[in-house]
This record gives structure tokens, sequence and C-alpha cells, in this order.
């Protein structure tokens, strides 16, 4: 297959978006896949904020860091990503290039545990605030559950909605596949 799937695009962009040395977001820990991938893209003089409300995450991505050697350039907080503004030093807002989101729930773990849209989009108005001109922020939704498609219905509702002088936004979805395959909505600061 010549098309990237969903998750290589995701962080398709991010390589895009995001050099040595700059600040970015892991929104939603998960299990530090992503921390982990940030971590390398910056580098030694670059810092990685994740957040997660699971402390199952918080052990797996700080185990996962760890083992990557990678724990310098990451700080991680054991709360939701609506805070981000409040815990991330304001040294560093106006700074962010680049934030990741994969919404639902952690795999394997309790499934009543999920992300909402409320403070998915609260986050994502924050990190606006706090990104540079040309930072991108990716929410990879996964909705093939109730509350997924709740929050996908908001998500894209808020999206459709930025105007466009301040962000371009972008959808990358595969239309023919079942079972609600995950799909990416990219937001780039102007």
């Amino acid at each position: 297959m010549k098309m990237d799937r969903i998750l290589p695009f995701a962080r398709n962009l991010l390589e895009k978006a995001v050099k040595p040395g700059d600040i970015v977001i892991d929104a939603t820990l998960g299990n530090g896949h992503d921390t982990v991938f940030l971590a390398g893209l910056v580098g030694d003089s670059g810092k990685v904020y994740g957040f997660d409300v699971q402390e199952e995450a918080i052990a797996a991505s700080k185990d996962r860091i760890q083992q990557h050697g990678l724990s310098e350039r990451v700080e991680l907080f054991h709360e939701g990503h609506e805070n981000l503004s409040r815990l991330i030093p304001t040294n560093h807002h106006g700074k962010v290039t680049g934030a990741i989101f994969n919404l639902g729930y952690l795999p394997g773990s309790d499934k009543s545990i999920v992300t909402r849209p409320i403070t998915t989009i609260s986050a994502i108005e924050q990190l606006l605030e706090m990104m540079t001109s040309e930072g991108i922020i990716v929410l990879v939704i996964y909705h093939g559950h109730v509350e997924g498609a709740i929050e996908r219905d908001s998500l894209l509702h808020y999206c459709q909605q930025l105007d466009q002088k301040m962000a371009h936004v972008l959808q990358y979805q595969f239309i023919n596949q079942q079972n609600n395959p995950p799909f990416i909505v990219a937001i780039e600061k102007r």
C-alpha cells in the first residue's frame, strides 16, 4: 500500500513540524509510544510534556521512556490534558511546535475511562494559544465505541468552525473500511 496508514501519517505530520530543541506535547500518554517518538524528534535540547489521567498509563510511559534512555527530555503529568497551560512552564508558552492526542481509551485497560470532548476541546484551545506559527496538533480519533462517536462528532463540529485565518484543518481517513477505523484531524496554526 502506498498511502500512509493512520499512525504513520500522524508521525509524518509531526516530523514536518518538530525539530531538535522544540517543545512538544503528548496529550494522551497511553503506553508511551508517541512520547518516545516525540522525544526522539526534539533531541537532547528539546522537551516533551506528557499527560494522562490513568496511573497505569503514567507507569507504562515512564518505563518505556527509561528503556530508551530519554527521561531527561520528558516530563510526565498525572493530570488531564485540559490542564496543560497551567502545568507547562510559561517560558514554553508560544514555543510549542507539535502535539498529539490518541483519543478514546487506553488499550487493554478500563474501557469506561475515556477522553471527553469538553476536555479535549479545552486542551486544543489552550494549545492554539501556546503554539508557534505552523505548529501542528494531531488528533487520532478512535470512534468505534459510544463515547468515541460522541467525541468524534463534537470535535468535527468544533474543528469545522475554526477560523481559516487562524488554522488549517485537515481530515485524513479511509472511508471504505469496516469497524469504524480511526482517522486523523490535524490542525496547523497559521
